[in-house]
């Protein structure tokens, strides 16, 4: 049904309870959201096309799920294609060292196919095999602790975090600090958009009542009062300002050169908001990886939630241009960039967001000089004429010479001028182009030093607009 850019959780209902699955995006561009959706779970479903075969992102979540130490079970979709392999997938997961059961490995593999709904109890039974296997078990008789899965700012209320409970059980009234943020639960809402009065371990909720968007990825944990809360998100946001502010200092000579090879090259100033924490950081990650030696992009600010009037100032000094991803401009915000002269660009599409950035930039790249060979005139005898000046008699030996086409003086091999004709004569008439084998008289614009056996280069230099990998 289209890209997948947001994550998300939902939980399916089976005879032995209920199972959680986060389900993360699988372009290119959020990588991070994958990292964290593998740090979050128990068990990677890894879903590889069967017609399709291993690609980047499989590859790259099989590393993911690596470093967080998490088993792996692999489910093959598409298998309803008539052009579907299956073997195919099994042969090219044993190159990231993944056996599949059928193979002697140990890892459960199940063709499915989503469409058709095939297999897909056989894949919940796996599911279920594996955590009985690795005895999946969390108290839930203790204070709640999970992770931040995503945040927003939603207009009517405030900021939201999506938190999946990972032990413990997270009840309306309960004071939790999630990253630098910190708040009381006033409200819990399952996947499903019901109120719920608690959240038990393996639950996604999301959780109303912080006093601002914590950042996706952070650790929550509920605890007994406000001055704890306070104390540790105070901690936190002092350890991060700590951390902004310190920089690795290099070797002078490393510095020296990197400040070298910085200078000269342009930049290209984006802010970004976005509807989703998540999303926002993919954005910023994809822009980061636009430009080469001569240019590159530079996110001045990006947050979460529409486009405000604040959001036009941070953009007007460095003359940002603003994407709104999923989000819009309030009317103040629309004025105030247009009092400003500040671009403001929509996008729901992530390829296209980082498409569109990468022709603007490319718009700004000096375009490149290419150099076509016209021909070469030899030079048999110089004619002083009044008013004219010095006029070569010339011989065209290759190609063809024409008029308004740059031109060089070549001697002994050397290059002696580079110009333009001003002059193309065949017998008494001015004309375009005279053609090899034929003779005509030359004159250079504004230079008169040319000798008999000089040759003359004619070439065209084409502008060529450049265009970013």
């Amino acid at each position: 049904g289209g890209i997948t850019q947001h994550i998300g959780a939902y939980q399916v209902a089976t005879k032995n309870g209920l199972v959680t699955f986060i389900d993360t995006p699988g372009h290119e561009a959020f990588t991070s959201m994958r990292q964290r959706g593998a740090k979050a779970t128990d068990i990677v479903v890894l879903v590889v096309a069967a017609d399709d075969g291993v690609m980047p992102q499989p590859v790259e979540a099989i590393s993911h799920a690596r470093a967080a130490g998490v088993p792996i079970i692999v489910a093959i979709n598409k298998i309803d294609k008539q052009t579907a392999n299956p073997n195919k997938v099994r042969t090219e997961l044993l190159q990231h060292e993944i056996v599949v059961e059928g193979m002697g490995g140990d890892t459960l593999d199940v063709e499915v196919s989503a469409m058709k709904g095939t297999n897909l109890d056989k894949l919940l039974d796996s599911i279920l095999l594996q955590a009985e296997v690795l005895d999946l078990k969390a108290n839930p008789n203790r204070e709640a602790s999970g992770l931040v899965v995503e945040a927003q700012l939603d207009k009517g209320r405030g900021p939201v975090a999506t938190v999946l409970v990972q032990r413990g059980t997270l009840r309306l009234g309960d004071i939790f600090v999630a990253g630098s943020a910190w708040g009381r639960v006033r409200a819990l809402i399952d996947d499903k958009g019901e109120h719920i009065k608690e959240a038990g371990p393996s639950t996604p909720v999301e959780v109303l009542g912080l006093s601002s968007a914590p950042e996706a990825g952070d650790q929550f944990d509920v605890v007994p009062n406000e001055a704890r809360a306070r104390e540790i998100t105070d901690y936190r946001e002092r350890k991060r300002r700590d951390s902004r502010g310190t920089t690795v200092v290099r070797s002078s000579l490393e510095q020296m050169m990197s400040q070298l090879s910085q200078a000269g090259r342009k930049e290209f100033p984006i802010l970004v908001k976005a509807d989703v924490q998540g999303s926002a950081e993919a954005i910023v990650q994809a822009l980061e990886k636009i430009g080469n030696d001569e240019i590159r992009s530079r996110v001045v600010h990006y947050a979460v939630g529409g486009i405000n009037e604040s959001d036009i100032g941070p953009a007007t000094a460095p003359g940002a241009v603003v994407l709104g991803f999923n989000v819009r401009a309030s009317g103040q915000a629309r004025d105030a960039a247009e009092r400003a002269g500040i671009e403001i660009r929509y996008y729901n599409i992530i390829y296209d967001l980082v498409d569109d950035i990468k022709a603007a930039m490319s718009g700004k790249l000096a375009p490149e000089l290419r150099e076509t060979f016209l021909g070469n005139a030899k030079i048999l005898e110089v004619f002083k004429i009044t008013k004219v000046g010095k006029v070569a008699g010339c011989l065209v030996t290759e190609g063809n010479v024409q008029r308004g086409a740059k031109v060089r003086l070549v001697r002994d091999n050397v290059v002696i001028h580079e110009g333009t004709l001003s002059t193309l004569k065949r017998f008494k008439d001015e004309v375009k182009e005279v053609q090899t084998g034929q003779e005509c008289g030359m004159a250079f614009e504004g230079y008169q030093d040319m000798h008999a056996g000089d040759v003359i280069e004619c070439f065209r230099v084409e502008k060529i607009q450049r265009k970013l990998d």
